[in-house]
């Protein structure tokens, strides 16, 4: 693990805007994490989706209020099956461990080293994105690392039965994933894709950076005149696509993401995960970089390792990269991905590709 201190060396490179790229190297629900490439055992029913009572209400829906063609979506979900796999993953999901088991998944030498090769093989795009969309480069990377390990593992899911199988035989989230669905369903129509034809993770994100349908149809962009934003197999628009989602959700060019606190032994913890400023936190007990002023707005992380409780403090930039998954622990797997990316990269010198 990198030390607090040097850490914070690392992260000052990040914030100064340079992120070693011009010298070197950059929905949705709680979803990432390794996924099954091989088509998934599916327990379905012989008839499909489409004649249930409650799905024929989500028909009814869409052809009032997206103008579908009735018979069309019967027949798409008809097609739809049950898949009772999905049920059991998202059940479990990686979000649910502890940070230090979890950070395992996603930091790990496997990943930094597969993280430098795609920033040598896509610096040129990388750099573009970052002067374009103000992101760095090293971010982009490390966030294509954690959903799909660089397009590795995008999921071998059919993403019309899993966006089914959690719309309506998941009632936690039925709301949200009758969105998705929906959302799903007007992608397919727009970009004439086949909504049988799709595969992706068991909650329904796609391509590389495991975009769900409405994210897609609102971040992902392409410079193709007239096509569609392939964020399967077309490096560009994966890349523009990540760095215009971050975008969107108010990226902070230079600003910071994270960085490591203290608290005094016996010291009481402030509250965590909620909107607070610096000054209130250092009121509390909480020893952090005293180069900060009292008002910055923060929320407090812990990261629960073996024996101990970690805490970092994470700024307006940790929280746009909430937005892209909403766990803490994911963010923070992120971030630590992208110094860790860094770091190995310095090590190539002054051969590194711009």
């Amino acid at each position: 693990m990198i030390q607090p201190a040097r850490y914070l060396s690392i992260f000052v490179f990040i914030s100064a805007g340079c992120v070693l790229a011009s010298c070197a190297r950059n929905i949705k629900p709680v979803i990432s994490g390794p996924q099954i490439q091989a088509p998934i055992p599916i327990q379905a029913s012989a008839q499909g989706y489409s004649v249930r009572p409650d799905v024929q209400v989500f028909i009814n829906r869409l052809v009032q209020q997206d103008g579908f063609d009735r018979q069309w979506l019967e027949k798409t979900l008809a097609a739809a099956r049950k898949n009772d796999a999905i049920l059991a993953a998202i059940a479990k999901p990686y979000e649910s461990k502890p940070w230090h088991q979890y950070k395992l998944l996603f930091v790990n030498d496997a990943r930094v080293n597969a993280g430098v090769d795609f920033w040598d093989t896509h610096a040129q795009e990388l750099a573009a994105a970052q002067q374009h969309y103000g992101v760095p480069a090293s971010i982009i990377v490390a966030i294509l690392g954690v959903e799909s390990f660089y397009g590795h593992q995008k999921g071998g899911y059919p993403v019309l039965d899993a966006l089914a199988t959690l719309a309506f035989d998941y009632p936690p989230r039925a709301t949200f994933f009758q969105n998705e669905l929906e959302q799903y369903l007007l992608m397919c129509r727009e970009q004439s894709f086949d909504p049988k034809s799709l595969t992706g993770s068991y909650a329904g994100a796609m391509g590389a950076p495991q975009f769900m349908p409405d994210s897609y149809r609102q971040y992902a962009v392409t410079a193709a005149s007239g096509g569609h934003p392939d964020i399967w197999n077309n490096w560009p628009d994966i890349i523009n696509s990540v760095a215009n989602y971050f975008q969107i959700h108010g990226w902070q060019p230079g600003g910071l993401v994270a960085l490591p606190a203290a608290l005094p032994a016996k010291q009481t913890p402030p509250a965590t995960l909620t909107p607070t400023t610096i000054g209130s936190l250092r009121q509390q007990g909480l020893i952090v970089s005293a180069g900060l002023a009292a008002d910055t707005p923060v929320i407090l992380v812990p990261l629960q390792l073996e024996n101990a409780i970690q805490y970092w403090v994470g700024f307006d930039n940790f929280r746009v990269i909430t937005q892209y998954n909403k766990s803490p622990l994911y963010a923070m797997a992120v971030f630590d991905l992208s110094a860790r990316i860094i770091e190995m990269r310095t090590l190539e010198g002054p051969d590194a590709p711009p």
